[in-house]
């Protein structure tokens, strides 16, 4: 596959913006294996073979197992996730697919049990813009497998 074309090259006000989005993320109120895990079922969903490749490594490079990764498709029938980590991603996939049921009472009521008002705030901007990046990515046909995730800082 070749890349259809280059953001960083013809336009990097494109990648400019949306790494000013990132720094915010970086130090926002989630945790970042939250942040992550969020990233990468959107990514999931929109089937971003780039962005699934950065978070899954991204997710290993903090410890994520896994068993945790692999199931992450089918979060509902497994036994690995928190309530809070089911909150976080009912809330990433009511956002990401907003044209079907938009974002449902009952997930909102999940997802508020768990979280502060400041991280549900985080978690919808983190969900806008994997969003955002799935469909640069995939619009530009980035090729995936070369990115390197940074260690987990001690």
């Amino acid at each position: 596959m070749e890349p259809r074309f280059d953001y960083d090259r013809s336009a990097p006000g494109v990648y400019e913006a949306m790494a000013a989005l990132d720094r915010y993320l970086g130090r926002c109120s989630l945790d970042r294996r939250l942040l992550y895990l969020a990233q990468l079922r959107a990514s999931q969903i929109n089937g971003c073979a780039y962005c699934l490749d950065m978070h899954w490594k991204d997710l290993r490079a903090v410890g994520e197992t896994e068993q945790r990764l692999y199931s992450l498709d089918a979060w509902r029938e497994t036994p690995y996730y928190s309530p809070k980590e089911r909150a976080v991603l009912a809330w990433t996939e009511a956002v990401t697919s907003i044209a079907g049921e938009r974002v449902p009472d009952r997930v909102f009521a999940q997802v508020r049990a768990e979280l502060e008002e400041r991280e549900l705030c985080d978690l919808t901007l983190a969900v806008a813009a994997i969003n955002a990046w799935n469909r640069l990515s995939i619009s530009a046909r980035l090729v995936p497998g070369g990115y390197t995730a940074e260690p987990e800082a001690s």
